[in-house]
């Protein structure tokens, strides 16, 4: 990780729930992951260096901090017969992920193979989690879309307001009854940060292309696994970007409350001595219809 200026967004750009709800603005927040050119994330920026854009127009930012409040997250696990060679090194992945959990996170177990099921309901008990994953054994067709599906509506039973999704597969789905425009859009409207890990085989990229699509609009990012080996580093890396955002607050400019989707851009302002900055965080939102 890389810092700058930490003090700043301790003294930077804070306001109140009291102040918020005295100027009568409903504010959009953004979780943002900021990485330089080598992929390493960047902590400490000044609030000025974020720009926000809706619809193309700049918003005023009301607040940037950092939020380590505990996570609702699911496991969303493939034991498809396609995965028999990397369920070992899957099981590592979760457990790496596990290791920069909070002890006040939640999570749940979703299996999928030719159909979906919710193998551990939500818990704080990671070894919960572990212990279930050693009894998982690869066989069926594979149902990713199914699995999302069911995880997204599972996360209706958290008790954090944070929320994320994190996807282990090949994304070779082959069995869903779900098609993918119809759980991307699912996923948009529940507004849940989506990390996908593909596991592929030295020179194949297989559904690489399906896990992009999911998880890249919402603020996630999707990693690729060509080396098995590294599933668990790539697990414990997005458990500690879960840790390490920006919490960005705007009052829109549009203060039409239509539902329709507006689309977001986040920028990043180079600072002294950083370069090839890039800022992650979801595409868009659903505003209220009243």
């Amino acid at each position: 990780m890389r810092n700058c200026k930490p003090s700043l967004i301790a003294a930077g750009l804070i306001l109140t729930s009291a102040i918020l709800a005295a100027a009568n603005v409903n504010p959009v927040t953004l979780h943002v992951t900021v990485t330089d050119d080598l992929g390493r994330l960047v902590n400490g920026l000044s609030p000025d260096a974020l720009k926000i854009f809706e619809d193309k127009v700049p918003q005023k930012i009301i607040s940037v901090t950092r939020d380590d409040a505990p996570l609702s997250i699911g496991i969303v696990f493939d034991t498809s017969a396609s995965m028999d060679n990397a369920l070992e090194q899957s099981r590592m992945a979760v457990a790496g992920f596990f290791k920069t959990a909070d002890p006040e996170d939640e999570t749940f177990l979703i299996e999928f193979s030719d159909r979906p099921k919710v193998v551990t309901p939500m818990t704080r008990d990671f070894k919960e989690i572990e212990n279930s994953l050693m009894n998982a054994e690869p066989a069926g067709r594979t149902a990713l879309l199914d699995g999302i599906y069911l995880a997204l509506d599972t996360l209706k039973t958290a008790h954090n307001s944070r929320k994320a999704l994190l996807v282990i597969s090949d994304g070779r789905d082959n069995s869903s009854l779900y098609k993918a425009t119809e759980v991307a859009n699912l996923i948009k409207e529940a507004g849940v940060p989506v990390y996908t890990i593909g596991v592929m085989a030295p020179g194949e990229i297989g559904g690489a292309a399906l896990l992009s699509y999911l998880s890249e609009p919402t603020g996630g990012r999707s990693f690729i696994a060509p080396n098995r080996g590294e599933l668990r580093d790539i697990a414990a890396k997005i458990g500690i970007e879960l840790r390490s955002q920006y919490v960005v607050a705007y009052s829109p400019t549009n203060p039409v409350h239509d539902g329709k989707y507006r689309k977001i851009e986040v920028r990043v302002v180079p600072e002294q001595g950083l370069h090839g900055l890039h800022a992650y965080s979801r595409s868009g939102y659903f505003p209220p219809t009243q």
